[in-house]
């Protein structure tokens, strides 16, 4: 079955009862048992529900895995991948990541034990020279947060296995889509599903996919244990959303490529990150891992003036300044004071994150219309 058809029908059936097509909403907390242990595979809403279950399994489908699991949001997500390690594990991260990321890895995990390293992983040598005896996770993210560097999948999986360890991969800025990186050789994979996959920017979600039935396990066992599952609503509205997933991006892809065609040649515009160009870092790598570059871009001002760039947010009228991306309308951010102002000044200017760099989400409105939005604001 193709992405397409997966991203309609994978998971989800007529309603039994009324034949209704679309999933039915279980607004439910709990379930009446014909007798102790006599139930119909659903007993409480935190360890199981219809709607959510519908929804895990078509993630899972589209992202060529074999078990899902769906969280109150994409760090929920994460910690749960974090919680399957011990005291004393250590962890290699890419040293571009989601600042909520490195803020939960910072402030949260690393006083109960954890080590984490944080490494430029464009190229493997970097990674290969942290791994040690404890190291037991790498975490990956590709395309990164906000800079856009790309990491060789198949490499990180020979060093991870290799080294005994797991792969995690954020595939929030590809989507399943565009990347699948359990065929790549990930052990699991993670969305923020609140960006592309809900795609209206109306619902705060996370997923965790993975092959590995024991991992699979461990993964349930957290989730049921620790509770911070997604509601039924939500899981209804992100079926929805998925079942224009591939139409979705492949807008965001087209008018991401057209913009940043715009944004080289613009005077003011010092620096363009974006996969598609053949000048971007690993650009080769995008092209065997990806099937398209997708629709997130990065830039810096000339003269690398706070001010500059904060004029050009402020000024935007279709582009809307907001955290968050991947949704049907075009955002506009600015990483050092938005979503990575939890990352320390000197340890985000080393990774690119400098005060005039500016992230768009493109969205799939008319790119003439998003083009001279920018023109505007840009003066």
């Amino acid at each position: 079955m193709k992405f397409a058809t997966k991203a309609i029908h994978a998971g989800v059936h007529p309603d039994e009862s009324t034949g209704a097509i679309m999933t039915p909403i279980y607004q439910t907390s709990t379930y009446v048992q014909d007798g102790v242990g006599n139930h119909k595979g659903y007993e409480y809403s935190r360890t199981l529900n219809p709607t959510r279950h519908a929804l895990e399994k078509n993630i899972a489908a589209i992202e060529n895995g074999n078990f899902g699991a769906c969280f109150g949001s994409g760090l929920a997500a994460i910690d749960c991948v974090i919680k399957m390690l011990n005291p004393g594990d250590e962890v290699i991260s890419t040293n571009d990541l989601y600042g909520g990321s490195y803020r939960l890895f910072k402030t949260i995990f690393e006083k109960y034990g954890i080590k984490f390293h944080f490494v430029d992983m464009q190229h493997p040598t970097n990674v290969e020279s942290h791994v040690n005896a404890d190291t037991k996770l790498i975490w990956v993210e590709t395309p990164t947060n906000p800079m856009m560097n790309i990491i060789d999948i198949e490499a990180m999986a020979t060093i991870a296995k290799k080294a005994g360890a797991m792969l995690c991969v954020d595939n929030t800025f590809a989507t399943p889509y565009l990347q699948n990186p359990l065929d790549l050789g990930a052990d699991i994979v993670m969305h923020s599903v609140t960006k592309y996959l809900g795609g209206h920017s109306d619902v705060v979600m996370g997923a965790l996919v993975c092959n590995d039935e024991e991992i699979a396990k461990e993964m349930y066992r957290i989730q049921n244990s620790t509770g911070a599952v997604t509601a039924p609503m939500d899981s209804f509205l992100v079926l929805r959303g998925i079942k224009t997933l591939h139409l979705r991006v492949q807008r965001h892809c087209e008018n991401g490529e057209k913009l940043a065609n715009f944004l080289v040649k613009h005077p003011k515009i010092d620096k363009v990150y974006w996969p598609g160009f053949p000048t971007h870092p690993n650009h080769d790598v995008a092209c065997k891992q990806m099937r398209g570059f997708g629709g997130m871009i990065s830039f810096t001002m000339k003269g690398n003036l706070l001010e500059d760039a904060l004029e050009v947010v402020k000024k935007v009228e279709i582009f809307a300044l907001a955290e968050s991306l991947g949704g049907v309308e075009s955002l506009i951010g600015h990483p050092a004071t938005m979503t990575h102002a939890s990352i320390p000044k000197e340890v985000r200017e080393k990774t690119g994150v400098v005060d005039s760099l500016i992230r768009l989400s493109v969205g799939i409105e008319d790119a003439d219309d998003l083009i001279a939005d920018l023109t505007q604001a840009l003066g």
